[in-house]
């Protein structure tokens, strides 16, 4: 099954992952303490966001290490701009309207 970015950050538990990986590379096991669920429901997610290239593996000794993989964040972040220039400019505008109003009760 061909997963996409989108794919791996709509749960709320890979989100927290990649969280916590943003800042330092993890073993599964230390990500596991982070969570109320198994290590081997983290390994899952693990390799989700793997297949997605989200994160990327580094073998250390006998430990495998996961570290983000930002670039493909790059994805998320070309399609969300167009929306984000699209609610700022509607944000922009209820500020006027509220300020219209305030300036009128005044």
């Amino acid at each position: 099954m061909r997963r996409d970015v989108f794919q791996a950050i709509a749960d709320p538990t890979r989100r927290a992952i990649i969280a916590l990986i943003a800042l330092q590379a993890m073993t599964p096991n230390a990500m596991a303490e982070h969570f109320d669920s198994s290590r081997q429901a983290v390994s899952k997610h693990l390799r989700i966001l793997t297949e997605c290239q989200l994160v990327q593996q580094e073998q250390s000794g006998r430990e495998i290490y996961y570290h983000l993989n930002p670039k493909k964040l790059k994805e998320v972040a070309d399609f969300i701009e167009p929306y984000r220039k699209m609610w700022d400019k509607k944000f922009n505008q209820l500020d006027h309207v509220l300020s219209t109003l305030k300036n009128k009760k005044s």
